[in-house]
């Protein structure tokens, strides 16, 4: 537990206004540790406080100069269309005192001791959102498509902060690697072998983006990749203000924030539910998030782009399925079980989700086809 004091002098190396009265914990993030740094004198902001996890993001320099480059394009937008109110419509990172790094680094003897810090100007009277709903998840798909589209000409490349993370063909290639050597010894198993019967029998299908992307037909773009509903926040009137949670974004297909929304929000019950009977595809939550995400990207996205969401929404439950199969193989060392099969009914119910939207294609064809045309 860190303490008061120690919190203090860390917001202290930043370049930040107004006197600290107090420093809590903020929010339930599973990654970074979070904190709300209040000041006394109202007219000085309160900020947010956060320590990077450089075990999952380890080049934090890059982390930040991927969100520094995007948040600076954005206010830039903004300025432009006269946005009266910009630091509730982009983050806002506070500098180190004497310097325009935007993190500070405390050294330790101990790597695994080495922390990473930021500062953010924290969004007054603002709330995130946890349930999904065809009026979130509209929502959602304009925000998300927005961001896209206003990042679509940023002028500097960004960097890849988690290596290959929504690369199809790599997962793939993880699988394979783990089936060759089992080291559980599960690979034998019958449920096993039926569902690596699935899984490749849709592979070189499911690979499509890579191969668009090696032709030059797909291109990459500035993509969050950690498309939740819980990553915008909201004013009291529920009108969106702001995407957060930026150190996931680099460079990817749309597929990426199109399909992984999907995945998590449009299925009828949680991932890791035992029961598929209880696992479906909602297409109420699928029209609503494709429509607000066209609503605000059909104005840079290619033909080939619109054409295959249906893919997309394919993709993530498939990619999903690839991956808990692979940790199930590999001992379940990556995700944290409950329970010893806790990891292939995960991978279980992804591919349920999967044989859910291979039956709504051409419903979903349809939906996109109207949306375009209208």
């Amino acid at each position: 537990m860190i303490q008061q004091t120690q919190l203090i002098d860390i917001v202290g190396r930043f370049a930040h206004e107004g006197t600290i009265s107090e420093i809590k914990p903020l929010g339930e993030g599973l990654i970074n540790d979070t904190y709300k740094v209040k000041t006394t004198e109202q007219d000085k902001p309160d900020y947010v406080l956060q320590r990077i996890n450089h075990i999952v993001f380890p080049d934090v320099d890059m982390v930040m100069r991927n969100i520094d480059a995007v948040t600076s394009h954005i206010r830039k937008k903004l300025t432009e269309q006269g946005t009266t109110d910009i630091d509730r419509r982009v983050l806002r990172f506070i500098p180190e005192k004497n310097s325009d790094k935007l993190y500070i680094k405390l050294d330790s003897s101990q790597e695994e001791a080495t922390s990473y810090w930021r500062l953010m100007v924290f969004i007054d009277d603002a709330v995130t959102k946890q349930a999904v709903n065809p009026e979130s998840s509209h929502a959602a798909g304009r925000a998300f498509g927005n961001f896209q589209a206003m990042l679509s000409d940023i002028p500097v490349q960004l960097g890849e902060t988690i290596q290959d993370f929504h690369n199809m063909e790599f997962r793939l290639l993880q699988l394979h690697e783990v089936v060759s050597s089992d080291p559980a010894g599960r690979v034998k198993e019958e449920r096993v072998q039926k569902m690596l019967a699935e899984i490749e029998k849709r592979a070189e299908a499911m690979c499509k983006a890579e191969r668009m992307g090696r032709k030059g037909t797909l291109p990459k773009r500035v993509c969050h990749c950690d498309t939740k509903v819980n990553n915008m926040m909201f004013d009291k009137q529920d009108n969106v203000l702001c995407v957060i949670d930026l150190d996931t974004v680099m460079p990817n297909f749309i597929f990426s924030d199109y399909g992984d929304f999907l995945r998590t929000a449009a299925n009828r019950t949680a991932e890791d539910c035992p029961d598929m009977s209880e696992v479906g595809f909602r297409m109420d939550i699928f029209k609503a998030f494709t429509q607000g995400y066209l609503e605000s990207a059909r104005s840079f996205l290619l033909p080939a782009e619109i054409e295959d969401l249906p893919y997309a929404t394919a993709l993530f439950p498939y990619m999903q399925c690839v991956r808990f199969l692979w940790d199930y193989l590999s001992g379940d060392k990556y995700w944290k079980c409950q329970y010893p099969d806790h990891n292939f009914v995960r991978a279980n119910n992804q591919l349920h989700l999967l044989l859910s939207i291979e039956e709504h294609y051409p419903e979903m064809q349809a939906f996109i086809d109207s949306c375009m045309k209208g």
